[in-house]
């Protein structure tokens, strides 16, 4: 196992954590096609550029590679999925087991009919600009979302008033233990920005089904989408996406200015001035300065609406 772990040169070292040394794999000679990097930074692949390192990354080769590093895996040994990073703190402690990210093999997208077959590590850009050339309207929204399939099924992601659930058919899943299964829509039990995909299951590819449209008109929508995003969100800094859950019959971005946040920073993260639902790290911020002024947010919230916030940026690893 030890010939399958990339070595770790003096340029690309990080701090070490405490997390534990050899692979946790039954089997001395169990090999991966893939690559397994031990004590790999994950600040620089996430969008907030802060955090920890994962105690084992794991980039796939393909699904079978995938399935097999599962099923020899230590079944207490924790498994992560991560996409682009984008809706991810990590904290500065890092992340314990194994943190999965899929590359280009599982970033293919391809159009039959109305139905598209998404990889689980295809970018919602790719996934309507294929619909968008094959004529199939509806996930337009998808342009406007920061992440990949896998991250979009997990959270039941959405924009623009469309979400995964009006398009899945179904999900092509790898679960903890390195069985594949397909789980149809309702298998998933999708509430708002929420589904009940097991605990460590890896998304490897998704269906989705949209309709029949002129391309000219898809591109309309796509590009009226990508406009309201450039005018509304503060696109180029590292920022997480929306932070907070909108409540029911309220927006979070509203409830925060109106509890005084815009422009709150602490350390160097900030509560953006242009998007008062996305937090920034406009300098050099820790993973715990970025979720501190989230608990801050959230406090003050309370105070003055009575409103509790639900985070809806995903927060892991080790404070």
């Amino acid at each position: 196992m030890e010939g399958a772990v990339r070595e770790r040169t003096a340029q690309d070292s990080a701090p070490s954590t405490s997390f534990a040394g050899p692979p946790p794999h039954a089997g001395e000679d169990f090999q991966v096609r893939g690559r397994l990097t031990s004590n790999a930074p994950l600040a620089p692949l996430v969008w907030f550029k802060s955090g920890g390192t994962a105690e084992w990354l794991f980039e796939p080769a393909d699904v079978d590679d995938l399935c097999d590093f599962l099923r020899a895996l230590d079944p207490a040994v924790p498994v992560m999925a991560l996409g682009l990073g984008s809706n991810l703190i990590v904290r500065d402690g890092g992340v314990p087991g194994v943190v999965v990210r899929l590359g280009k093999a599982f970033a293919k997208v391809v159009a039959d009919g109305l139905d598209l077959t998404c990889g689980g590590g295809a970018s919602g850009i790719r996934v309507s600009s294929t619909a968008r050339d094959a004529g199939i309207a509806g996930v337009e929204f998808l342009r406007s979302i920061p992440g990949t399939v896998g991250g979009f099924v997990r959270m039941n992601g959405g924009a623009y008033g469309r979400e995964v659930k009006d398009i899945l058919v179904e999900a092509d899943v790898v679960l903890r233990s390195g069985e594949r299964r397909v789980l149809a829509l309702g298998d998933l039990g999708y509430t708002y920005r929420h589904s009940e995909l097991p605990d460590g299951a890896v998304v490897v590819s998704a269906t989705f089904r949209g309709e029949a449209g002129e391309p000219a008109a898809i591109q309309a929508e796509m590009d009226r989408i990508a406009a309201a995003r450039e005018a509304s969100q503060p696109l180029r800094s590292k920022t997480g996406g929306s932070t907070f859950k909108n409540p029911p019959g309220e927006k979070a971005w509203a409830l925060v200015d109106a509890a005084g946040c815009r422009g709150l920073r602490r350390g160097d993260a900030q509560v953006s001035e242009k998007h008062t639902n996305f937090l920034l790290n406009v300098g050099q911020a820790t993973s715990a300065e970025i979720e501190g002024l989230g608990e801050d947010v959230r406090e003050r919230v309370k105070a003055t609406s009575g409103v509790t916030l639900e985070w809806e940026i995903q927060r892991v690893g080790v404070k």
